[in-house]
């Protein structure tokens, strides 16, 4: 038995509509078995698949198939991410967690003193 990548992202919840998976399948942010593929390709269990997301990726194999969107629940239960790209989503998400942390953030909005000392130093 198969399935469309499209229908299954959307069913495994990577995807909040199907329109938007079949759009990543068309961008060429989704690979089946390390292909490219377009959002009419059909996928069995054992397939694995990677998913580029905004900054996330997944690599998961496929270990069930489900043409109905259901509970987060059953969602979890159609794939296996792989420890590779659990480590290496755990290991982006530290490096943000320190950008943020030593990046320098401002403590209010500049005021109309500030707003002139940064468009002296704009016009330099």
């Amino acid at each position: 038995m198969s399935i469309r990548i499209d229908k299954w992202l959307w069913a495994a919840r990577f995807y909040k509509m199907r329109s938007l998976a079949t759009e990543a399948a068309k961008g060429g942010h989704i690979s089946v078995n390390d292909v490219r593929c377009k959002a009419s390709k059909l996928v069995q269990v054992g397939d694995q698949v990677f998913i580029q997301k905004e900054q996330e990726t997944f690599t998961v194999v496929v270990t069930g198939l489900a043409g109905k969107r259901g509970s987060a629940k059953i969602a979890q239960g159609l794939y296996d991410e792989t420890p590779e790209s659990i480590k290496y989503r755990e290991d982006l998400s530290e490096q943000h967690k320190f950008a943020t942390y030593f990046a320098p953030s401002p403590d209010k909005r500049p005021d109309k003193r500030d707003r002139r000392k940064i468009s002296q130093l704009k016009r330099r």
